[in-house]
């Protein structure tokens, strides 16, 4: 079924480890990463996660990087006019005058910058946010910046945190449906022969033509040779209303009013007056359950055998939603037990991390960019707000019982993933591998499957 914008973008659950080796990993914060502070205005930090740094680096210091960049610019600038290596320093400054500058702050800060962070003892995450930069040859370079960094916290006793682990359990009922569901996968439609009346759970072969009502110069609606179940689920009630009753041979008129979640927006919330002629009944046939069906199915002996294979696939499915419903349970249990403050930039990672893979996969579904582009952003990004910042908060405190559990991941395991993630992206394993090498994104597979296996060691040591 599609996916409405809002479910889309609204509910995407975390990514697989293999996901996430083509997106930001918004989770991945146990490592210290190199920061550079950037003159800019960030998002709103979170002052409870927010320290400010004053650093100052000596005139003299300042002057001599401004030398040294300057002779470097004069030794490779190609200006008209000038011979290569004579342009005069004058020109080279005013010519490159902010280029000049900001090489002479990539050069002095940064290092001086992880260094004082070093200092703190703290874990800082996303870009510093400069509030304060004076840089001025001969004077002395003064910076003033503010970062997030991930707090302190305790995850004292979080063995004792449990929820209920429900058992299980399949039942016959649920055995019958999908054995139905794959009866109704093989049936067959076949012309009905005898003269007579359509009637609830016949299929109807017709053309038809419709103009939308209050758009009479819009393209007509129409088909040639349609099939439409009488009284079936997606059948617009219009439509099993005339049908239904009528022979082969007859022209119909129907005014048939869409609903508003109908999902071809053409006709959503429309009316269509619709010419409808029909062209035949058609049945469908049922395969009948038993020992030549499980063998037309797949490589199965006979019905029991069939049977067997069902409820250990429908054992499997329920197993994956009661571990993954219970899980997020554990979740919440333990960020109501160990509360604590969470960077912005964090949240704001994981928000645009969702938002990116709800876009792709409304693209996939066929959204065109500009109805991409008419979505309400602000509200999206809003309705995520708190789920974000619970999921940040999760990833937190799975790092941390990773640790204290000392869960590892071989490079067995990070290496099926890469395999999976190559198939996904039709991209040869080793290309792969080298632009996860290059851009981080191994390390973020390898911290991904560390959560997993420590959620699934929670969920494995719940009392069931």
């Amino acid at each position: 079924m599609p996916l409405s914008p809002a479910d889309t973008l609204e509910n995407n659950p975390d990514p697989t480890p293999a996901e996430a080796a083509h997106t930001h990993d918004e989770h991945n914060h146990e490592h210290e990463h190199e920061h550079e502070p950037q003159h800019s205005h960030g998002p709103v930090l979170n002052p409870d996660c927010t320290r400010e740094m004053v650093l100052d680096v000596p005139a003299e210091e300042v002057s001599k990087s401004f030398r040294r960049v300057t002779r470097e610019y004069q030794r490779h600038a190609k200006i008209p006019g000038f011979r290569p290596g004579k342009v005069p320093e004058a020109v080279i400054r005013r010519r490159f005058a902010n280029e000049i500058r900001k090489e002479v702050i990539d050069t002095l800060l940064p290092e001086r910058f992880n260094q004082a962070v070093r200092d703190l003892g703290v874990t800082p995450v996303g870009q510093p946010q400069v509030t304060d930069l004076t840089v001025e040859e001969g004077s002395p370079l003064h910076v003033k910046a503010v970062f997030e960094f991930i707090p302190a916290f305790s995850i004292e006793g979080y063995q004792n945190v449990t929820v209920p682990k429900p058992p299980v359990e399949i039942t016959e009922e649920e055995v019958k449906q999908e054995l139905e569901h794959l009866r109704e996968s093989r049936a067959t439609i076949e012309p009905v022969e005898e003269v007579r009346a359509m009637v609830d759970g016949d299929w109807a072969q017709i053309s038809y033509t419709g103009t939308v009502e209050a758009e009479p110069e819009a393209a007509p609606v129409s088909g040639e040779d349609s099939l439409v179940e009488i009284g079936g689920k997606d059948t617009v009630e219009a439509f099993t209303t005339a049908l239904r009753g009528a022979m082969p041979g007859q022209t119909i008129n129907v005014a048939a009013t869409y609903p508003a979640e109908y999902p071809e927006k053409r006709l959503s919330g429309k009316t269509v007056d619709y010419t409808i002629e029909v062209k035949g009944i058609k049945k469908r046939n049922l395969p009948e359950l038993g020992d030549e069906f499980a063998k037309e199915v797949g490589s199965f002996e006979n019905l029991a055998d069939l049977e067997k294979r069902v409820r250990e696939n429908l054992t499997n499915r329920k197993k994956r939603g009661v571990e993954s419903d219970t899980k997020d349970k554990l979740f919440a249990a333990l960020i109501e037990r160990f509360p604590f403050p969470v960077p912005e930039s964090l949240v704001q990672e994981q928000i645009d991390a969702h938002l990116e893979r709800g876009l792709r996969a409304l693209a996939s579904q066929g959204m065109e960019p500009e109805q991409m582009r008419k979505l309400d952003f602000g509200r999206l990004r809003a309705a995520q707000r708190d789920s974000a910042a619970a999921e940040v908060k999760t990833s937190l405190l799975l790092a941390r019982i990773a640790n204290e559990e000392n869960v590892t991941v071989s490079d067995e395991e990070v290496d099926r993933e890469i395999h999976i993630a190559a198939l996904q992206s039709r991209e040869p394993v080793d290309a792969l591998k080298v632009r996860l090498t290059e851009d981080g994104g191994l390390a973020r597979i390898r911290e991904q499957l560390k959560r997993e296996k420590t959620a699934h060691l929670l969920y494995e040591r719940l009392p069931g």
